[in-house]
């Protein structure tokens, strides 16, 4: 077992501590994120070998599966080692042939902590992220009714930290109004810039920006100029994108998702890829 922390650790609050290279739990679910794995204790094995890397940081979520990806990180880590910090997400629930479907409501966001809790086999959960916006991008919608359902479970202390997950700047000002904000998940990667003044924002907030599909999600990066820079520095293009968000601001944080040890062990080696000045500039202009 390491005793180092890949990516380094980034404190958001006096009990909030995480690795700044998690683990994004959701393709240990079948296929569409639907159903259980074919090999459940491979499953497993990914989990603690995630452990085992130094990764206190995991991402998931009652919807992936449903249920079934919670319930593999109970059956494998449970009773979590003291420094895990489970993160989880709710505002969205599956339809019977694994559609996506909004669950916004309030009483059913409470509803869906409690779930996330029971599964987890948790008393309390460490974050809860607010989700959403779709892939199509945020809005600047209120999200105060939303956002208050979850500060109320904070205050009753089944929540200890608040999050967002597709959220625009102006979300974010008015949920920071109603609870401290810790951690934001956004669509983010070499390839989309949208939300740079976002990451800039939380980055001078300390607040956590977790770019969710960092290689691309269902369109893989593709770019001839980082596999060229990632050939020059004998690393693979997905470390290097990798290594790209974690140099981008102080407070990014990765979540990559595999069901592969091979692949876990890659992401997490790209934690000590150091890209050199010239390399980032040639980076950024992809997104450019």
């Amino acid at each position: 077992m390491t005793t180092t922390v890949p990516g380094g650790a980034l404190t958001l609050a006096e009990d909030l501590t995480i690795s700044r290279m998690g683990y994004g739990a959701m393709q240990l679910a079948g296929p569409g994120v639907f159903g259980p794995p074919k090999d459940r204790p491979r499953a497993h094995a990914v989990l603690r070998e995630a452990i085992d890397l130094g990764i206190t940081h995991i991402d998931t979520s009652d919807f992936y599966g449903p249920f079934v990806v919670n319930e593999l990180i109970r059956e494998a880590l449970h009773p979590y080692p003291a420094d895990l910090r489970i993160v989880t997400k709710v505002g969205a629930r599956r339809s019977g042939d694994g559609g996506w479907i909004s669950a916004l409501e309030p009483d059913d966001l409470k509803a869906q902590v409690h779930e996330n809790l029971q599964h987890l086999g948790l008393d309390v959960l460490d974050v809860v992220h607010l989700r959403l916006g779709s892939l199509d991008g945020s809005s600047d919608e209120s999200i105060a009714e939303q956002f208050g359902a979850l500060a109320e479970l904070r205050q009753q202390g089944l929540i200890r930290h608040l999050g967002l997950s597709g959220v625009s700047d102006a979300q974010l000002t008015e949920a920071q109004s109603i609870a401290p904000v810790v951690t934001v998940q956004n669509l983010y990667n070499i390839a989309n810039r949208q939300d740079d003044a976002l990451v800039d924002r939380c980055a001078a907030e300390n607040i956590a920006f977790a770019s969710f599909f960092p290689l691309g999600g269902f369109n893989p990066l593709q770019s001839q100029t980082l596999t060229a820079v990632a050939d020059r520095l004998l690393a693979s293009p997905q470390q290097v994108a990798l290594a790209w968000l974690l140099q981008r601001s102080a407070t990014t944080v990765l979540i990559p998702g595999t069901s592969s040890i091979a692949h876990l062990r890659e992401n997490v080696a790209a934690a000590d890829l150091h890209l050199p000045a010239d390399a980032v500039a040639e980076l950024d202009s992809i997104g450019g």
